[in-house]
């Protein structure tokens, strides 16, 4: 049997995800989604998210950011996150990219 989900263990998760995060928060106007995907991987490689950094690395790519782009990002952050943050990113940028 396959092991549930975080949004299937605590369904509201899900609903909270799919309704205000993606549903409203991402589609309001004052950022596109490749600038907020370049925040949330940002932010994400900064706290040290890596389970949630792969899949938003990978949206970053289908919402416009660049290849080029994640690693300038990753290599800023080095300086202002810390030095394994980066090097995290920089294990994640390996697969993402290695699947693209």
């Amino acid at each position: 049997m396959a092991k549930k989900t975080p949004y299937e263990m605590v369904p509201q998760l899900g609903k909270l995800r799919d309704e205000v995060l993606f549903g409203d928060v991402w589609e309001q106007p004052e950022l596109t989604k490749r600038d907020r995907s370049l925040v949330t991987i940002s932010v994400l490689t900064a706290l040290y998210r890596t389970d949630e950094l792969k899949g938003h690395m990978k949206r970053a790519l289908d919402n416009g950011v660049t290849q080029d782009e994640i690693r300038g990002m990753i290599t800023h952050l080095a300086f202002y996150a810390g030095w394994p943050t980066a090097v995290n990113a920089g294990r994640i940028a390996v697969e993402v990219f290695e699947d693209d």
